[in-house]
């Protein structure tokens, strides 16, 4: 059997945890599933996958070979894309890694328009809240917050602003509104997994301030949820809170001390032609970032040239160049 075949039935395999489902996406039976990643198995004289007569899960060789077999089929993938050009409808399996909140609050929201528009690409979904090796994983793309230092991945900027302090409307009724950072002193502050140590600027001067509260959470959903129910202040990027800021479920405070938050951004392996699937995705993903907390899926622009650049800044021209 064709390696390239053997491999790509393992890769399926893989993903889908079954032979069954594995065979059902190549449109093939599940002996011939079977078959195929015993032969390869045979081939590299490697057992890649651990079967038990209830589970099917990659050994350390095999989420290793795993994540190198992706990357292949990806570039081959590429390469058709490139020759076929642009014009070509989008499509193919397109792995996605977000933050929990930007997922459900801002993503998710929005995918029924996507498929809408793109019917042939398969979106596989991952939330994860902390930095991931896009490699490694066989990832195609992802949202990340954070200072990047990667230079070997190309980034494009979704969103860059200021440290958010909030608190509901009704915890502010109850305990009244901090007028400057040592008044929270005062008041019961959310403490995240970041810890007690909230920053703020004044007059161009740092000036943390260490909080206290009868409350700590890990995790920026629990955090939001905390504030939400009236439960203390808390302090996040503003991301966070933007979908709350805007409905009033949560009111800003503390704004003329507010210091600069985190960026989000998309992240993707360097890529001598981008393809179509990663290219749409790009400018959907910027799109729906700069819509308002209240846009519909209608709102959301056709097509937004993408605005690509490396993290490295002596990769800038050839960032630029992949993203045309």
């Amino acid at each position: 059997m064709n390696k390239l075949l053997t491999m790509m039935a393992f890769v399926r395999v893989a993903e889908s945890g079954s032979f069954t489902a594995a065979a059902t996406q190549l449109g093939v039976s599940v002996s011939a599933v079977a078959k195929a990643v015993s032969r390869l198995e045979e081939d590299i004289g490697v057992q890649l996958l651990v079967r038990t007569t209830r589970k099917l899960a990659l050994n350390d060789d095999g989420r290793d070979f795993f994540s190198r077999c992706q990357r292949i089929l990806n570039d081959i993938e590429d390469a058709e894309s490139s020759v076929r050009g642009a014009r070509e409808t989008p499509k193919g399996r397109l792995r996605i890694v977000m933050p929990t909140m930007f997922g459900r609050l801002t993503f998710l929201p929005h995918v029924a328009e996507f498929n809408a528009r793109y019917p042939e690409i398969v979106l596989d979904l991952c939330f994860e809240d902390r930095q991931v090796n896009l490699i490694e994983r066989g990832l195609d793309i992802a949202v990340q917050v954070g200072e990047l230092n990667d230079s070997n991945l190309l980034t494009r900027t979704l969103h860059r602003g200021p440290r958010v302090t909030a608190a509901s409307p009704a915890y502010l009724k109850l305990h009244g509104e901090p007028k400057t950072p040592d008044d929270l002193a005062k008041h019961n502050c959310i403490i995240s997994n970041y810890g007690p140590v909230w920053h703020f600027n004044q007059r161009g001067r740092a000036m943390p301030v260490t909080v206290h509260g009868n409350l700590v959470v890990t995790g920026g959903e629990a955090m939001r949820e905390a504030a939400i129910l009236g439960l203390g202040i808390a302090q996040s990027n503003g991301w966070t809170f933007h979908h709350d800021l805007a409905a009033g479920t949560l009111r800003p405070l503390l704004e003329n001390f507010a210091v600069p938050g985190r960026p989000m951004s998309i992240v993707y392996p360097p890529t001598r032609h981008v393809p179509s699937k990663l290219r749409v995705m790009i400018d959907f993903l910027v799109a729906i970032t700069r819509l308002p907390t209240s846009g519909k899926a209608a709102d959301i622009p056709g097509d937004i040239p993408p605005v690509i650049s490396p993290v490295a800044g002596n990769k800038r021209r050839r960032g630029a160049a992949s993203a045309r």
